[in-house]
């Protein structure tokens, strides 16, 4: 061959070259970027060309799709109840997406998840569309429209666990919003969408207040302070004195730590001084036990930490920087340490089951079109932040807040009930109206089925008739009702 020719080979055989390597590099390392383009619509016509699977509660599907005209998107989205399970399902919207569980779980209700695979042949050889698989929940009907309804037209949020796996039974935020506003491509869901964001709607309806927001605890900290105390050795004997005066002045200050309201609080015991919610002795033994000890206690209750449900909540916080009068209003739950309504869940949880805390999840199963499983949820420890000895003082402690302290509304007759109250402040100077917690646990025959938080953040109560025993406690008692009625009825 001559040299012109064997060149133009050689350019040739270049050129060919650089095409398999462009087309290998398309279809292999670019797929997923361009599968997933934003312009890319064979993609979403595809995802929106059948019905999608279903969200699961209770065996009954609390999800749906419906055809939709004038778009080649063929099926959307539809909730039942969606305002109630928003906190829970998230949306699936034509055109912004999704998100919570219609997001992680999108490959599995679309029936695009590598673990259906063999559906998806089956259902070409036979000539069968693809169908989408169902998310099975944890959540409990009853527990979530108490939950709901109990907190109205507040402001707020309810976590409710299972101590003993650490399902999770309630997850409810207000205001909320309906998905099924959204789910769609239209003006009108348009409309919806922009109403919902928080520059214009400034309660913000879409925020998932029961895992996406943190608030200081309050007065509910104060078990967590008093966990510390017990696992620390600083006092064995709940029923004995504790060294703490009145008044008592926070360190390196010229104030005195107070108490709401005269209640006896000088050398009260533990149980006593959490019935009475005394402040001076808590804020105390924050600052005897030191910041050190009580960040470490914080966190092996779940604290500094994320938690995936699988929608993940955020990190509920205890400060390493602070001083000692910071560390003991925080042992107060007063000052710098925040938590989501499911922090403070786990916390209740964890005493109710002996010290031990499970792993908090709402996802049980996922199944596939033919109704198999393709994944089970094994409850899991996530940590032993107190003693089996020293969680059931606690216990005691906590059964007397509810027996003859802040709590009595909460009593459930027959059923023994531990809970603890808070009010913690809210604004500049505590200018704007307090927050209202309960955290609280109830018993069944078989240990305790139920451990539930409640946050109120805002509501048309004067600011004088705010606390947590008043407007938290009594949405707590029937989220407890419901479940232990379903027990009941197992």
């Amino acid at each position: 061959m001559n040299k012109p020719l064997r060149r133009i080979a050689i350019f040739c055989g270049l050129l060919v070259f650089a095409l398999l390597l462009r087309d290998n590099w398309i279809q292999y390392v670019q797929a997923d970027e361009l599968k997933d383009h934003t312009k890319n619509r064979r993609v979403l016509i595809a995802r929106y060309s059948q019905p999608r699977g279903n969200i699961i509660v209770d065996g009954q599907p609390i999800t749906g799709s419906a055809e939709t005209n004038g778009t080649d998107f063929k099926y959307k989205r539809t909730y039942k109840n969606g305002p109630m399970w928003a906190p829970v399902t998230g949306y699936a919207s034509q055109a912004y997406d999704a998100n919570q569980i219609e997001k992680i779980e999108d490959g599995i209700l679309t029936g695009n998840d590598d673990r259906l695979f063999f559906n998806r042949t089956i259902d070409m050889i036979t000539g069968k569309k693809q169908k989408g698989g169902d998310v099975i929940t944890t959540l409990n009907g009853k527990a979530q429209d108490a939950a709901f309804k109990g907190l109205g037209n507040k402001k707020g949020a309810v976590a409710a666990l299972d101590p003993r796996t650490g399902k999770i039974l309630a997850l409810a935020s207000t205001p909320s919003y309906d998905p099924s506003t959204i789910a769609g491509g239209s003006t009108k869901d348009e409309k919806a969408w922009n109403a919902l964001k928080p520059t214009n709607d400034k309660d913000d309806p879409m925020l998932n207040r029961a895992l996406r927001q943190t608030y200081p605890p309050g007065s509910t900290f104060k078990v967590v302070t008093a966990a510390a105390a017990l696992e620390n050795g600083k006092y064995g004997d709940i029923d004995g004195p504790t060294d703490s005066p009145l008044p008592w002045r926070l360190p390196l200050s010229t104030q005195d730590l107070p108490n709401e309201g005269n209640i006896p609080c000088k050398d009260a015991s533990l149980r006593q001084a959490l019935r009475y919610s005394c402040n001076t002795v808590f804020g105390k033994l924050g600052d005897d036990l030191g910041k050190d000890k009580m960040r470490e206690q914080a966190e092996k209750f779940g604290f500094n930490k994320t938690v995936d449900t699988p929608v993940r909540a955020y990190a509920s916080v205890y400060p390493e920087d602070m001083d000692r009068p910071g560390n003991a209003m925080s042992a107060i739950g007063q000052f710098d340490n925040r938590a989501t309504p499911l922090q403070m869940a786990m916390v209740a949880a964890a005493v109710a089951n002996d010290g031990k805390l499970m792993k908090p999840y709402m996802v049980d199963s996922l199944r596939a079109p033919n109704l198999n499983t393709v994944e089970q949820t094994d409850p899991e420890q996530m940590s032993q932040p107190l003693s089996s000895e020293n969680a059931q003082k606690l216990q005691s402690m906590m059964e007397t807040v509810v027996k003859e302290g802040t709590g009595t509304s909460a009593q459930i007759p027959g059923v023994t009930v531990g809970g603890k109250t808070g009010t913690a402040q809210h604004g500049v100077a505590n200018s704007k109206n307090p927050y209202a917690w309960f955290i609280s646990y109830a018993k069944g025959n078989d240990g305790s089925p139920v451990a539930v938080a409640v946050v109120i953040e805002g509501s048309d109560t004067l600011r004088g008739d705010i606390a947590g025993g008043k407007l938290a406690a009594p949405i707590a008692k029937s989220v407890m009702q419901a479940v232990l009625e379903t027990e009941r009825d197992k």
